[in-house]
């Protein structure tokens, strides 16, 4: 069978939790519903951490530790994917639209890159730009995204660059030409989210048209759209992405658990000939860090 790299992002900063009882929330839920999804066939786990007392994002190395250390000292393999990408939700105050209005969650780079660089996991996501996210802006600046590209390089662990809309191709090729993006280049397209590209066939063969030819891609749809997309995203090529941090319904209604969404990926892989990477075929393949920190 052809093999596609599976991730499974099983929480991420969204007001979900009170829609679905089955999103982790606490470090253990967090590392326990990663692994979860590795038994039920997910090559990688991708990770935010949340506050434990609110349930909202939290950035606090400790909290990411203690997912990290459960993770790897399971007796269940899994490729560790943290987020980068904290800190960058800006609400603008119509009194003073210079400044955060309330719910604003701003981090610099070197603050954004402390748990990668930190708890050296094999893989973190790069967000490669800003954009309208809903009724907010998320705040991501070229120079900052260099800075930041800059330090996961130095830290050794493989940047997925995560694109949200069609300029963020042309960013992530950027830092590609500019020499801070080692060996072949690992693209996500993340589909669907308003406002930015659209979570359709047409729209990710654009963007799959736009990457170099040595690069690696994966794509998610989010919601209703998240096994269409998946589906969409293997049939091209690429590697697919499912879990509750985008989608928290197994079916209409009926709220999911992260394994039950990577189970239902495993089979539609299976109906196309395919199956999941292991995460030591995968480690392999994209030249990553072992689950310690080391090549």
């Amino acid at each position: 069978m052809n093999k596609v790299l599976l991730t499974a992002a099983v929480t991420g900063a969204g007001a979900t939790t009170e829609k679905n009882p089955h999103v982790p929330v606490t470090p253990k839920e967090i590392a326990e519903s990663a692994i979860e999804s590795a038994k039920a066939g997910a090559t990688v786990a991708h990770v935010h951490a949340r506050d434990p007392k609110t349930g909202g994002i939290s950035h606090n190395v400790e909290h990411y530790r203690e997912i990290v250390d459960r993770i790897r000292e399971s007796e269940t393999d899994v490729i560790i994917n943290i987020t980068s990408g904290g800190g960058g939700d800006f609400i603008p105050s119509l009194a003073t639209p210079a400044a955060g209005g309330d719910g604003t969650d701003m981090q610099t780079p070197t603050e954004r890159h402390a748990p990668v660089g930190e708890l050296l996991p094999e893989m973190c996501t790069l967000d490669c730009g800003s954009t309208n996210f809903g009724n907010m802006v998320y705040l991501s600046p070229t120079d900052w995204l260099r800075e930041q590209a800059a330090l996961v390089q130095q830290s050794g662990v493989k940047p997925e660059l995560e694109c949200f809309d069609t300029g963020h191709i042309r960013f992530a090729n950027q830092l590609v030409k500019e020499g801070l993006i080692d060996g072949d280049p690992m693209y996500q397209f993340c589909l669907g989210i308003p406002w930015g590209a659209a979570a359709d066939a047409e729209t990710m063969q654009y963007m799959k048209g736009r990457i170099p030819e040595n690069a690696h891609w994966s794509a998610f749809g989010i919601g209703r759209m998240q096994m269409p997309m998946a589906a969409q995203t293997a049939m091209l090529g690429g590697n697919i992405r499912v879990g509750l941090e985008d989608n928290i319904y197994l079916s209409k209604g009926v709220p999911a658990r992260n394994e039950q969404l990577v189970d239902k990926a495993v089979t539609m892989l299976n109906g196309l000939d395919m199956e999941p990477m292991t995460p030591q075929e995968a480690r392999e393949q994209f030249n990553l860090l072992n689950p310690k920190g080391g090549k």
